[in-house]
């Protein structure tokens, strides 16, 4: 059983294909735990991971987060490979997930969900250039962006953002298919998480601080291929007590509390 947000509500899942199943611990209990490594992967299927993986050289997984325009196979092939929790939002080349979604992940596109004390933001697809699926204008994805809101505040901020296209400005390109959205800049000013993960942009990089670029307290990672994160709940802890405007209702707060 596994609790997950869409909307203003805890939803149950009871899919028994569903890895998430597992997350049953509400994220105030677990704030100060180790390190979690997580596995993020789009746009290309990676010879490092498929068809075999070497599991000794990458070290463990707690996590894959897929950013779009993979096969569905593949991304069932990952889930099933390191038995984690996979969660995915669609690229704009995604068109078979509509009959052929990934078995055992979770598409978390306009939803907020929860693992082991993280909160993770989905948004897919890419800017709008010639009408074909999950291609969204500026203007409808501020919206999707505008109705995540109400859960954002509810469930006090966002630590990991992960989307296809990157935020305008970084890691983007001029043209207006590979475009990045501007309001993602301002979700990432307003919520402040800890990554913004995201794929779309095709580069090759010889180091893993070639993928990043820092806004404040925040890294943009393109994931083009894979890389590995490491996301520390102590320096969560210490990063919520600076987040400007993200804390719990106060009525939650004193519940949490007491």
């Amino acid at each position: 059983m596994s609790f997950f947000v869409t909307g203003p509500k805890l939803v149950v899942s009871n899919d028994p294909d569903d890895r998430t199943r597992t997350i049953r611990d509400a994220p105030w209990r677990l704030w100060g735990q180790k390190a979690m490594r997580i596995l993020s992967v789009s746009d290309v299927i990676d010879p490092r991971l498929y068809p075999q993986a070497d599991k000794d050289r990458l070290g463990p997984i707690d996590l894959v987060l897929g950013c779009g325009d993979l096969p569905p196979e593949y991304l069932s092939h990952l889930g099933n490979l390191f038995d984690v929790p996979l969660f995915y939002v669609k690229g704009n080349h995604d068109i078979r997930f509509v009959d052929n979604a990934p078995r055992g992940c979770r598409n978390i596109h306009e939803r907020i969900v929860q693992f082991r004390g993280l909160k993770l933001m989905g948004l897919e697809g890419s800017m709008w250039y010639n009408g074909g699926p999950y291609q969204y204008t500026e203007k409808q994805m501020a919206r999707m962006v505008r109705r995540m809101r109400p859960v954002a505040w509810w469930r006090g901020g966002v630590d990991i953002v992960i989307t296809h296209a990157p935020p305008r400005g970084i890691h983007d390109d001029a043209d207006l298919c590979h475009r990045g959205f501007e309001c993602y800049r301002r979700l990432i000013r307003k919520y402040r998480p800890t990554y913004f993960i995201h794929g779309h942009i095709h580069r090759q990089f010889d180091r893993a601080a070639d993928r990043k670029t820092r806004i404040a307290c925040t890294t943009i990672v393109n994931t083009y291929g894979h890389t590995i994160l490491e996301f520390d709940h102590a320096q969560l802890d210490q990063e919520n007590t600076g987040r400007p405007g993200i804390q719990r209702p106060r009525a939650e707060r004193q519940k949490f509390q007491g």
